[in-house]
């Protein structure tokens, strides 16, 4: 059987949307290990691209309100045209919330975001601004923060791009 490039990527794309979507024991998504698919080459040796994709921010919490502040970058060595960053929250979310347009709630406890383009010199970082109704008032919550989809190229650094802070309900900023 022969896969082509193309379908290899759509193939990709999809098992990372449903490895997304899956759930684990508090209620978020959880990224399955699965094998990669493979894809023939095209004619003259294309090599698969890699990229170091970051984020960092900071996240508040104060009564039942959560802010997320996300500054997206690449620091190659290609180009990516996007990644999609998975938020991940130990408390639930209020019902449908108000959302930026490259964001959309997947479950009660999960959020995830398009970066838009990310070249591969750092210097065109992508920010987002969230604020969160939950439902409750927390003492604290535990917010995760990775990539789910960097526009199929290889990431050798997730140090830099997955991360778990805990906000405390004081309106501090706990930074990432």
């Amino acid at each position: 059987m022969l896969v082509t490039w193309k379908a290899g990527l759509v193939v990709s794309a999809a098992v990372a949307m449903v490895a997304a979507m899956s759930t684990d024991a508090w209620g978020a998504g959880r990224v399955a290990v699965a094998a990669p698919v493979a894809a023939a080459a095209p004619v003259g040796g294309w090599a698969e691209p890699e990229a170091d994709v970051s984020h960092h921010g900071h996240v508040s919490l104060w009564g039942s309100e959560l802010g997320l502040w996300l500054h997206s970058e690449n620091h190659g060595p290609s180009d990516l045209a996007g990644a999609t960053v998975r938020l991940r929250f130990s408390a639930v979310l209020a019902g449908r919330q108000e959302m930026p347009v490259e964001c959309l709630q997947a479950d009660a406890r999960t959020v995830l975001c398009r970066t838009g383009p990310l070249p591969a010199d750092g210097s065109a970082g992508r920010q987002l601004a969230l604020e969160l109704r939950l439902a409750g008032r927390p003492k604290a919550v535990v917010v995760r923060i990775d990539t789910v989809w960097n526009g199929g190229a290889t990431d050798r650094n997730l140090q830099n791009d997955q991360h778990q802070v805990s906000a405390f309900a004081t309106g501090d900023e706990y930074v990432f």
